[in-house]
Parts: C-alpha cells; sequence; structure tokens
C-alpha cells in the first residue's frame, strides 16, 4: 500500500487474504499509543519478551 492512494478501494484488496491475527496486526500498528508504547525502550522490551502487561494492555499474546 505504500505508494497507492489511501482512498482507493484497491489500495486494501490485501486485507480480503489476511488471517484474524493478521488483520488485528493491521489495526494494532495503526494505533498512536501502541506505537507510542513500541518507541518506548522499557515497554518495546516487555512486548518483545511478551510480558503479561501485553495481553492486558493490547491483547498480544506470544508464544514460549
Amino acid at each position: 500500500m505504500s505508494d497507492q492512494d489511501w482512498r482507493s478501494p484497491k489500495a486494501y484488496d490485501y486485507l480480503q487474504d489476511l488471517s484474524a491475527p493478521g488483520l488485528a496486526w493491521e489495526f494494532l500498528r495503526r494505533n498512536a499509543d501502541y506505537r507510542a508504547d513500541f518507541a518506548n525502550p522499557d515497554i518495546r522490551a516487555a512486548l518483545d519478551a511478551g510480558a503479561a502487561g501485553s495481553t492486558r494492555r493490547w491483547g498480544l499474546r506470544f508464544r514460549g
């Protein structure tokens, strides 16, 4: 979608083939609060480690 017009329905055709987790990621990665958390090194480390808080705050679960 990088160089396509965001107003064009064709720019979103790829969404039809996404799994449920893929679709959830598309929404989460656009969330300003999530992006702020991800930019914070301490919170990022906790997210990367699969901290329990990430489940409560963002609904993320990591395979262990």
